[in-house]
């Protein structure tokens, strides 16, 4: 995130792969915690409960859900900036940050 120059203040939504939701929440907690914030509310849409772990769909499928339907309350603008992050047994840690 430090690469895009962007303040953390900005980032509106955390897209991460969707593979266990308290695994997720304390990813995203402790990314918080690097710049001495505490993790935003509705900063991180989840739909494992829904669709589970459907491996490397997870992030776009809940990308198109909040984009095009609001989803669970979670929706974007324009120019928003967002982070799509994969971490997981097996995969490699990825991390890019989007202007909407």
């Amino acid at each position: 995130f430090e690469k895009s120059k962007r303040d953390i203040d900005e980032l509106k939504k955390v897209f991460l792969h969707q593979a266990n939701n308290k695994m997720d929440e304390s990813i995203v907690k402790r990314f918080y915690s690097q710049y001495k914030k505490d993790m935003p509310e509705n900063v991180l849409p989840m739909n494992i409960d829904e669709y589970g772990n459907s491996s490397v769909a997870t992030i776009p499928t809940l990308f198109d859900l909040v984009l095009k339907n609001n989803y669970k309350g979670h929706n974007l603008a324009e120019d928003d900036i967002i982070m799509f992050a994969s971490v997981g047994a097996g995969m490699n840690i990825n991390a890019i940050t989007y202007k909407v």
